[in-house]
């Protein structure tokens, strides 16, 4: 196999992380473009070349970008609530126009973009997919909202430039390293730890990081430029997941159900608490509680046909996640 260098943004991240140890298997040469005081706990121990730099900042990412083979562009700010809505676009569209247009310029030869499953249309009772209809309207918060705007002007450079992209949409990752944790990550410690009694009616598509690291591949070997890949798992109810943490934790599962009502109440309060005092991202938001309202099961199905695209069992991801998350001190 001939050695060729790639880089990744985010690539010290959950899913960055992921697509990093995939390509270091496959013994390519690696780039992470890091912003300076990062958390590089992820890739300590990994041979990768690490460049300084932003997403906001185009000189960073034109020296990081040369004499590169492609460009897994995975870096996001991925929140469910933030004080400031307008950094979080300022990432996640514009650092995602300016990696597009610097990699375009650069001649490399594929650009995977990682979006979300957040973005897309959802028919319930039914599975969305990528062709699902949506409109912006339907985002709920600036999450969403901004990756929904990214996706769209990716589109557009893809349709104008001529840029070499090939669009993935994760579902739910979670596995070892999620070590911010993301909001789907806290989740999981805190039922690990007991701190979940009862749970709202919802369901999510569960998929294990590493897969989600492997469709990446997939798509930029076999992706077809202006395409966009749904990389999921399971579709799972909120119950069946709280139940096989509990199991794996050897605790009795919540049984109470909540309805949506109930919980908004309290959302308000701690989400007002964590603006007033400049608290942490709260657990309970606004935002969350009003997405929990749809049922966000999906399909991997034309990842599956188009690029031979798999996944593992989801309770087997769910283990995996509960184990490191308590083997690395996060389970109370």
């Amino acid at each position: 196999m001939t050695v060729k260098t790639y880089i990744i943004t985010g690539g010290y991240g959950f899913i960055g992380s992921a697509v990093v140890r995939r390509l270091l298997a496959r013994n390519q040469t690696v780039r992470i473009l890091s912003r300076p005081n990062s958390d590089h706990a992820n890739i300590r121990s990994l041979n990768v070349e690490i460049f300084e730099g932003d997403l906001l900042s185009r000189g960073s990412i034109r020296d990081a970008v040369k004499g590169c083979e492609g460009v897994f562009h995975v870096a996001a700010d991925y929140r469910l609530w933030t004080r400031y809505p307008s950094e979080m676009f300022k990432v996640n569209v514009e650092g995602t126009r300016n990696v597009i247009e610097i990699a375009t310029e650069a001649d490399v030869r594929r650009i995977v973009y990682t979006s979300s499953v957040a973005v897309l249309g959802n028919c319930e009772p039914g599975l969305g997919d990528e062709e699902t209809p949506v409109r912006y309207e339907e985002m709920i918060g600036p999450y969403k909202q901004s990756k929904f705007r990214a996706e769209e002007l990716v589109c557009q450079l893809i349709a104008d430039r001529g840029a070499p992209v090939v669009i993935v949409n994760p579902s739910t990752p979670i596995g070892p390293h999620d070590i911010k944790p993301t909001p789907t990550g806290r989740m999981i410690v805190e039922a690990a730890s007991g701190n979940m009694p009862a749970y709202v009616d919802t369901g999510l598509n569960i998929v294990h990081v590493d897969d989600v690291a492997e469709g990446h591949l997939l798509a930029f070997e076999k992706g077809i430029i202006g395409a966009r890949y749904v990389l999921g798992g399971h579709n799972m109810a909120l119950a069946q997941i709280l139940t096989i943490i509990s199991k794996k934790m050897g605790r009795r599962p919540p049984f109470i159900r909540v309805p949506h009502t109930a919980v908004m109440p309290i959302a308000y309060i701690v989400e007002g608490w964590a603006r007033l005092f400049g608290g942490r991202e709260p657990f309970v938001t606004v935002d969350g509680i009003r997405m929990a309202r749809k049922i966000m099961f999906f399909s991997s199905a034309k990842a599956e046909r188009d690029l031979g695209y798999t996944y593992r069992p989801a309770v087997k991801a769910i283990n995996e996640a509960v184990s490191w998350f308590h083997d690395n001190g996060y389970v109370r």
